[in-house]
């Protein structure tokens, strides 16, 4: 290929509380870090997100020049030309990413996890992120989150989704109405033409909520990932 594999993404682990039975990849948004990501969900919740089988991890993106930020180096997953919805993907540096993601998925299957059993979302671009990964190269998941996200209109997403014949993971989508970076019509137009396209997808609803988690949201995510995730039942021998 005459690539360089790309280096294995850092990563701060939330490790079960029991047997490891399935795994949870959460993006964080731009600029932020997996360790920063964890750390203010953890001070939402007072505590981890943590769960008795399931495995949390929080991959960092790796520094690279950002155009919205006249190409200052950033933690994002990927380029933009400009943050709105009207304009193409950067789509090189979306599809070198979902390489380096797909390095961590097949980490857990390695670990003995099947692919239906790893869920995979985020925050903002990671949101993003995940749906790109997911729906277009791993739709074998067992699901996806997308928490005040957005895909643009004419997304390499829609594209990959009109020629799709297979089963594809369910998404739980929420965003905030009183977003002013990531718009909440952006957010339900996204889910509208995901749906168009066949993907079972809810949007949850945050009436004054700006472009932040709220306690709230992460409890029902919590509750729909555990849904997704359920304990399996010891087999019998």
């Amino acid at each position: 290929l005459g690539m360089a594999a790309p280096a294995a993404l850092q990563r701060s682990v939330v490790s079960p509380a029991g047997r490891h039975t399935a795994s949870l990849i959460f993006l964080h948004g731009s600029g932020d870090t997996g360790q920063g990501a964890r750390a203010w969900i953890k001070q939402i919740l007072n505590q981890d997100m943590a769960f008795q089988h399931i495995k949390v991890i929080y991959p960092t993106a790796p520094a690279r020049p950002y155009t919205p930020m006249k190409g200052a180096f950033s933690n994002v997953w990927f380029d933009r030309y400009k943050i709105s919805n009207d304009c193409p993907e950067h789509i090189e540096s979306i599809d070198s990413m979902c390489r380096g993601l797909t390095d961590l998925i097949n980490d857990e299957v390695k670990n003995g996890i099947a692919k239906n059993r790893i869920l995979i979302g985020g925050f903002s671009m990671g949101g993003g992120m995940a749906m790109h990964l997911a729906y277009r190269f791993h739709q074998d998941l067992a699901g996806v989150f997308a928490l005040s996200s957005f895909l643009n209109k004419d997304s390499a997403v829609y594209q990959a989704l009109k020629r799709n014949e297979s089963a594809l993971p369910e998404l739980f989508q929420c965003h905030g109405t009183a977003d002013e970076l990531v718009l909440y019509s952006w957010g339900e137009e996204t889910n509208k033409m995901l749906k168009s396209l066949g993907v079972s997808a809810s949007l949850h609803t945050f009436p004054n909520l700006n472009h932040e988690l709220s306690r709230t949201e992460i409890e029902k995510l919590k509750s729909w990932i555990v849904k997704k995730l359920p304990v399996e039942a010891p087999t019998a021998n």
